[in-house]
């Protein structure tokens, strides 16, 4: 959520914003500036009746006590009440039209960041190089099939497109993939989270899904209650409300989490010719990296998600490029976003496999998740970010893919040889 603060002193510069994340928020922000004005004449004249109720209060022991007829006290208490409850409503459906309004507004992109879309994105660095074959490389597909790693078919039998089984080495291999990305961050000094799988309807508001994106989750009716509960999409979603309507002290910060998670998704639209397989799912494994920090800890905070991430594609091997985001191209809750991309070598092209982004305080604005300044005692709102660490669901494909051999066989990357006890992976 956006600081009213900022958008009433700043209004200009607050449209500007938006407008390069490819929102026109002109009768949006107009209507916001408009119910503001309005709740707050409500509110101080409500307190102004408080206190007329207050004064003639104290006025009536005085006339009993004078012998004086206190009725038309009472009458002018009643209409003052009545006042009192007209203004309650109103200021009731006005706080309910500006939070809604509010919580639709996306974060504020970066100002150093372009504004439109994945025209506009950024390359910042790559590293090594792409790889070549000297004979016909199999796709991930053909591959993954051929030494029995995924079943496809038996997985859409059991919950239709979007579906896969990972079986024998290919399920050790994915575990490994797990484990290693795991390992990795604890030895970072990462607490390790495992939350539920299930949600509530709350933990997307905070995240910033909801409510404008609540149709592109996995709903759960729940038949004793009418609470929604979803399955969450990413481990961010539950990360972002472990604090929720809490207050930290400065000393608690900064807060470093890694969580293991299926993601479940629902993937609009039609996929592309070259999204066979495992790239675009319903369901995969991500391990999620989390951070709540400082304000002005921000920055750092964002280039180490980021360097997290990079090492661990280097690690495995991986020629890959980090990509700075355009304004539009960021999801709507962030005001930043690099992408770490890899080539899949059948896909003619590169694929993001982890998005480090800065949320500031906007998920912090929506969940009221605040921090106490040590000495002065100031409360403030906190940053969160969050990276992935990485999904697999491309980091497997890439991996088959570019190191495959001749003969059909792929190497293991040598980090991950201690979890699945082989070098290679071959037909049985």
């Amino acid at each position: 959520m956006l600081d009213i603060k900022l958008i009433k002193e700043n209004t200009e510069e607050v449209l500007q914003l938006l407008q390069n994340k490819g929102k026109d928020a002109r009768e949006e922000i107009a209507r916001i500036l408009e119910l503001d004005a309005e709740r707050r004449e409500i509110i101080g004249r409500s307190e102004k009746i408080k206190a007329e109720q207050n004064k003639q209060n104290k006025l009536i022991p005085q006339y009993k006590k004078e012998g004086k007829d206190v009725a038309p006290i009472f009458a002018e208490m009643k209409k003052l009440g009545d006042q009192v409850k007209a203004d309650g409503e109103k200021l009731k459906e006005i706080e309910e039209e500006f939070t809604a309004l509010m919580l639709s507004l996306p974060n504020l992109p970066d100002k150093d960041l372009l504004p439109g879309g994945k025209e506009n994105n950024q390359p910042l660095r790559y590293f090594g190089e792409p790889h070549k074959f000297d004979f016909e490389p199999k796709n991930h597909v053909e591959l993954c099939t051929d030494l029995g790693l995924i079943d496809y078919d038996r997985g859409t039998k059991l919950s239709g497109s979007g579906f896969w089984i990972y079986r024998g080495m290919g399920a050790r291999l994915e575990w490994a993939l797990l484990n290693y990305f795991i390992d990795t961050h604890i030895a970072d000094g990462y607490e390790l989270i495992l939350p539920p799988h299930m949600l509530e309807y709350e933990c997307g508001v905070t995240a910033g899904q909801f409510p404008k994106f609540a149709d592109e989750v996995y709903k759960i009716e729940n038949p004793t209650d009418n609470r929604m509960r979803y399955m969450l999409p990413t481990a961010e979603a539950a990360l972002a409300s472990v604090y929720r309507n809490e207050i930290l002290s400065e000393k608690d910060l900064p807060k470093k989490m890694v969580s293991y998670t299926p993601c479940f998704r629902r993937e609009a639209g039609s996929y592309r010719s070259d999204e066979r397989g495992m790239v675009r799912g319903h369901q995969f494994n991500k391990v999620e990296m989390f951070q709540y920090t400082l304000p002005e800890k921000s920055d750092e905070a964002f280039e180490e998600l980021v360097t997290k991430a990079e090492n661990l594609v280097k690690g495995l091997g991986f020629h890959f490029r980090t990509v700075k985001l355009a304004a539009e191209d960021c999801s709507a809750s962030m005001a930043r976003t690099y992408d770490i991309e890899i080539q899949i070598p059948s896909m003619n092209g590169y694929k993001e496999v982890s998005s480090v982004s800065n949320a500031r305080d906007y998920q912090a604005r929506r969940g009221m998740i605040r921090f106490r300044r040590e000495g002065s005692n100031k409360v403030e709102y906190l940053h969160t970010l969050n990276g992935s660490g990485l999904a697999t669901s491309r980091i497997l494909p890439a991996l088959v893919e570019q190191n495959q051999q001749a003969d059909g066989s792929v190497v293991v990357p040598e980090v991950l040889r201690k979890y699945l006890g082989c070098e290679v992976l071959k037909k049985n």
